[in-house]
């Protein structure tokens, strides 16, 4: 084939190659658009899930996935003497702590981890903010989540006293014993303790799968682009 003095005339092995790369290049793009729909569909689950009534959490130990991003209420007692103090929250720039202290659930030996609220930490660091917790039976909302919250862990002893680097449930029931819900529960109540209670809405993140999928198939073009540029060839043609 000849176009304004070019004449496509790829090789054999060329053909092949491009084919097989921009089909694997292809397939990847549209497995990342799957991706993202699936990441979609799932947000808007969980979206739904966040505006239905809130529902109790039973003194029996549940399933993460059946409560997980659920409006939740919990009924019990506080034991401020195992709260601690989650580091390194970022608060508009101010570096801090999240609360934690287990609620005891009613009557039972169940409880559930609350994280009641950012607070700001003071420049001695051996100085922890003072929070009140109230006493007695109390009524706790808010959203249910995972109780696994991790970022970069040099040690799996970076523990300090009552400072945590990071939440790993099974360390907490290891160092206090107690029996606790796979899930936290994001408080929401307005209840005047200057505590911060601003938790962010969940990303789905299909954002990155499709950028990875743009990528993958603007590779795919690029090969496309070499492959044909690589086999045209320029005619010569004779003066005669």
């Amino acid at each position: 084939m000849t176009i304004s003095g070019w004449r496509f005339k790829p090789r054999l092995w060329s053909t092949v190659v491009a084919a097989v790369v921009i089909t694997i290049m292809v397939q990847l793009g549209n497995w990342q658009l799957s991706r993202a729909q699936e990441k979609d569909s799932r947000q808007e689950r969980l979206d739904r899930l966040s505006q239905e009534p809130a529902v109790a959490l039973p003194p029996v130990e549940v399933k993460l996935e059946d409560f997980q991003y659920r409006q939740v209420e919990a009924r019990g007692e506080y034991v401020p003497g195992l709260t601690i103090y989650l580091d390194n929250k970022i608060y508009k720039g101010v570096a801090g702590y999240h609360i934690i202290t287990p609620l005891r659930i009613g009557t039972s030996s169940m409880h559930v981890l609350v994280n009641r609220g950012w607070a700001p930490a003071d420049r001695d660091r051996s100085k922890l903010p003072e929070v009140h917790t109230p006493p007695g039976p109390v009524i706790v909302s808010g959203i249910a989540t995972t109780a696994m919250q991790k970022t970069l862990e040099l040690s799996q002893d970076m523990i300090s006293g009552r400072v945590w680097e990071n939440l790993d449930l099974n360390r907490y029931r290891g160092a206090t014993g107690l029996a606790l819900q796979p899930v936290m529960i994001l408080q929401k109540d307005d209840v005047q303790d200057g505590l911060v209670r601003q938790w962010p809405r969940p990303d789905s993140g299909s954002a990155k799968n499709l950028g990875y999928a743009v990528q993958w198939f603007a590779m795919a073009l690029a090969v496309l682009i070499i492959y044909l540029v690589l086999s045209g060839k320029r005619q010569r043609f004779e003066k005669k």
